[in-house]
């Protein structure tokens, strides 16, 4: 069964600074287009759930016909989003907590600026093997 994934981490200011669509269905554009804007539009709610809640993961903060959003919150406020249409919440935690572990990895790097977009190849063939693992 093919299934849709769309992963995105948006820093600080609002501004996303890594997306990739790591589902097994096949990709649309317009697909793609609509993604972004159910992430981007779930931004508002997930500003209001991190002040009511201790914990890093907020579960499924919005959803849009089949399709839900899940969110993991950094101490630094990075927002990590993930568009899906299943309901494996431990596999979408665990994915979270590796793709977090990864990202402070990243920020290690020296030659990293934090904030900045993410273009390493490393990083993404991670990313997507976590999604496969997991998602």
């Amino acid at each position: 069964m093919a299934s849709t994934a769309c992963f995105v981490i948006v820093g600080r200011n609002d501004c996303p600074i890594y997306e990739s669509e790591v589902g097994t269905a096949p990709k649309k554009d317009e697909a793609t287009h609509l993604h972004q804007f159910i992430l981007h539009a779930a931004l508002d709610i997930v500003q209001d759930v991190v002040w009511t809640t201790n914990g890093m993961f907020l579960k499924v903060v919005d959803k849009y016909n089949e399709l839900l959003v899940s969110v993991y919150v950094t101490a630094g406020h990075t927002r990590l989003m993930l568009l899906h249409d299943s309901r494996n919440e431990d596999g979408i935690r665990n994915f979270f907590q590796e793709v977090h572990e990864l990202y402070i990895k990243l920020l290690l790097n020296p030659l990293y600026v934090p904030g900045s977009r993410i273009t390493s190849p490393f990083f993404d063939t991670r990313v997507r093997a976590l999604a496969r693992k997991y998602l």
